[in-house]
């Protein structure tokens, strides 16, 4: 089976060019599973019920998200009643929503789970411990974690600490694609940043004139989206579904 994981969708922007590219991109790589990073898909960041329908229409089977999970004051209701859009796992017990998300494909199941980083992040539960807790939950090898996190060196630590117990760690967040995919030893895909989709010719998908402002005279800013050319980034994960383990890991970049 493979997967396409879509890294950090940026704004109205970056759906919007996600739609034009989405059918032909799925058709390239003829993937089974679609999921896509939403926590920025939202104008201004974060995501609402608009942002997290259309990346559903657009063919997203689970969207992920990060720091900005509770960006809107919706927030709430938005994940009361969209199952497939989870937050990350490792936020207190009593936090609404859900950190991991079970697809049933028929011959196999597939678990998507989330967590956030804590290094230069938020003081939550340690990723480490929380995802020994969930494992010890989850009923089908086929494992992919959406790792958003700012350090680099936290991202690889846990994709060594998780090779050969799950299929894919898919470091998140910095919205910068790197170029270590690679399978590790045990059998896990892994990279340290899948990227963003969005304004490539920006600040991480915002306007380099306010964001170089804000860095010049460090007083706050409103940021905007960049009105520029579009690219999207990912991973397309080839795996066995009867193990789990990964077979390849592939980056895309389409501009």
């Amino acid at each position: 089976m493979r997967l396409m994981f879509i890294g950090d969708v940026v704004g109205a922007v970056g759906c919007n060019f996600l739609a034009s590219k989405i059918k032909s991109l799925r058709e390239r790589y003829l993937t089974d599973i679609l999921v896509v990073n939403g926590e920025n898909s939202a104008t201004g960041n974060g995501v609402t019920a608009a942002s997290a329908n259309m990346l559903t229409r657009l063919g997203a089977d689970v969207i992920t998200t990060g720091n900005h999970a509770f960006k809107r004051h919706e927030a709430q209701t938005i994940y009361d009643n969209i199952p497939h859009l989870i937050r990350p796992a490792n936020f207190p017990e009593g936090v609404y929503g859900r950190g991991v998300h079970v697809l049933d494909m028929g011959r196999a199941k597939i678990a998507v789970v989330n967590l956030l980083g804590t290094a230069f992040l938020e003081p939550l539960d340690n990723p480490l411990f929380k995802i020994d807790s969930i494992l010890e939950n989850i009923d089908t090898p086929n494992i992919f974690l959406d790792f958003h996190a700012e350090a680099t060196a936290e991202k690889k630590v846990m994709g060594y600490y998780l090779d050969g117990r799950v299929t894919a760690v898919i470091g998140t967040h910095t919205h910068v694609q790197t170029a270590d995919e690679r399978i590790l030893p045990g059998g896990t895909a892994y990279i340290t940043d899948a990227g963003m989709t969005g304004p490539e010719d920006s600040v991480l998908g915002v306007d380099i004139e306010a964001a170089t402002e804000k860095m010049r005279l460090h007083i706050p800013t409103r940021f905007t989206e960049a009105q520029t050319a579009c690219f999207i980034n990912g991973v397309v994960v080839d795996f066995n579904e009867k193990t789990g383990r990964a077979n390849s890991i592939e980056r895309i970049c389409v501009r």
